[in-house]
Parts: C-alpha cells; sequence; structure tokens
C-alpha cells in the first residue's frame, strides 16, 4: 500500500502588530497669566481666516451697496468735514489740500475705531462658537481686527483715486506707510483684545466703547493739524499724549509728505506693544470663564 503525502493547507495569517492606542488630548483650563501661544494659533491659521471672510460676509451680507460701503463712509465724512470745516471753519490741511489731508486721517482713524469696537463685541458675538467646540479664544478678536484691516485695505483705493483728483503723487516716504499703520494695527488688536475679555464680564462695554471712540475721534487729529505742544498750555500737553497722534500724523505724512514724527512713532510703538501684551494676557487669564458668563 502506497501512501500519497498530505497536501499542505493554507499557511496561517502572520499575527498582526497590534495596534496603537488611539491618542488623546485632554484640554484643561488655563489657570492664571498664560503666555501667548503662537505655536497654537498658527496651527489654527486656516480658522482664522475663515473668522474673518465671516465677518466680512456678514457685515456686507443683504446690503445694498455691499461692500462699497467701505469706500462710501470715509468718502462721506470727507465730504462733510471739508464743507463745514475747510470752507466755513476755515481750517486748513497746510500745503495738503484740506479734503485730501482730512481723508488720510479719515481712513487710518476708521480702520482704528472699527478694528476696537468689532474686536470688543466678537467673543458676545461668537456665543454659539465658544460654547460647542474648542480652538484658540484669541482666533474671535484677532479676526475681528482682520476683517477692520480688509476695508481698510479697500479704502486705500479711494485715496488713491482723490489724490489722482487732485493731482497729488504720493510721496516717496510711502514706503514707509507700512509702519505707521502696524503700529496702528497692533494698538488696535491689543485694545480691541482687551475690551473683548471685558465685556465678557462687564456688559457696560457695549455702551463705552462706542463713546469712547466717538470722542477719541475729535481727540485725535485726524481732521487738524496737530499744533507743537507748549508746556504752559495744558490741552495741547494732553492732546500730545494721546498715543494715536504720531501713527496717524506719520500716515499722512508718508502717504501725502511732510515730516514724519519718528520719535513719537517709536513711543507710540512702545506702547501698542505693551498694550498688546498686556490685553492679550488679561484675555488668556479669563478666556476659560467665558463659557460659563456668555
Amino acid at each position: 500500500m502506497i501512501e500519497t503525502p498530505a497536501t499542505p493547507g493554507p499557511a496561517a495569517p502572520a499575527a498582526r502588530p497590534p495596534e496603537p492606542a488611539p491618542r488623546r488630548t485632554v484640554i484643561e483650563p488655563p489657570a492664571g497669566w498664560q503666555l501667548i501661544d503662537l505655536g497654537e494659533l498658527w496651527r489654527f491659521r486656516e480658522l482664522v481666516f475663515f473668522l474673518i471672510w465671516r465677518d466680512v460676509k456678514v457685515r456686507y451680507k443683504q446690503a445694498a451697496l455691499g461692500i462699497a460701503w467701505a469706500v462710501l463712509q470715509p468718502a462721506l465724512l470727507m465730504a462733510v468735514f471739508s464743507v463745514f470745516l475747510g470752507q466755513l471753519g476755515g481750517l486748513s490741511g497746510g500745503e495738503t489740500p484740506y479734503p485730501l489731508f482730512v481723508l488720510a486721517g479719515l481712513i487710518a482713524w476708521t480702520f482704528f475705531s472699527a478694528a476696537v469696537g468689532q474686536a470688543g463685541g466678537s467673543v458676545i458675538g461668537s456665543e454659539r462658537l465658544i460654547t460647542k467646540i474648542y480652538f484658540p479664544r484669541l482666533a474671535v478678536p484677532f479676526a475681528a481686527v482682520g476683517a477692520a484691516a480688509f476695508d481698510f485695505a479697500i479704502s486705500l483705493g479711494l485715496l488713491g483715486v482723490v489724490m489722482a483728483a487732485y493731482g497729488y503723487p504720493p510721496s516717496w516716504q510711502i514706503v514707509f506707510a507700512p509702519l505707521a499703520f502696524g503700529v496702528l494695527l497692533t494698538a488696535a488688536t491689543g485694545l480691541g483684545t482687551l475690551l473683548a475679555a471685558l465685556t465678557v464680564t462687564y456688559r457696560d462695554f457695549r455702551f463705552v466703547t462706542p463713546f469712547l471712540i466717538q470722542v477719541g475721534m475729535y481727540a485725535t487729529p485726524t481732521i487738524y493739524m496737530m499744533v507743537p505742544a507748549d508746556p504752559s498750555d495744558g490741552l495741547r500737553l494732553w492732546l500730545a499724549l494721546n498715543p494715536l497722534v504720531a501713527p496717524i500724523a506719520a500716515f499722512r505724512a508718508c502717504v501725502l509728505g511732510g515730516p514724519v514724527p519718528w520719535g513719537g512713532l517709536a513711543l507710540s510703538a512702545g506702547a501698542a506693544a505693551a498694550l498688546f501684551v498686556f490685553g492679550c494676557l488679561y484675555f488668556r487669564k479669563v478666556e476659560d470663564e467665558f463659557a460659563d458668563r456668555i
């Protein structure tokens, strides 16, 4: 009897290596004063851009003129101030045509006021987003400032058109205009972030902020020329201490020509940086209470 060898069966599958345990991220509320986590903000940069675009769309949604309001507002203010203060009030822009003088200052001030106002109420306006998902809360006021910067970029086109209409070429110093704008951007972001945190706890700031912004426009040389401070004149001395005087004057001088107040701009840059750091630090200190308070 001849025995045939048994046909070997299929090979047993090799043992699979154990799957790694799923990665868990534990989110704990910050305690005390926290540093600004720039790395986390960079990882959520797409969210910041989305929030900027959302704020821009919501602002002009179902508006008859749409984004043209970003140009119409400073244009109407320029016309009003030029007639009532320039022609009737006798104010002058020096060697610069007064409408151009006013428009350059208004564009800079409008950006600052819009950025501070929108950032101050941004956390309250994003209640549903903040109470449901986690993301760096600083993205909310930063995005509000970014939306105001979008309007600022559009209004620069209006300034270029008016300068061309007057036959007024830009100064070679225009290359330094981003420095002046950077100081305004830093100050607006710091103040807006601080107000965003304060508004969550103290709702009175929703009414105080617009009033302070309106008063601030007249306390800043936006529509009039700044006379050098005299120690014997208390009013002009206090106006000279306004940290927005130098960046707005520097922006106007860089675009239209004239002496740039570099010393004042440097001091304003230091004050803006300090305000930015303090505003962000305070925001991070109280951000763990936002979901409960709003």
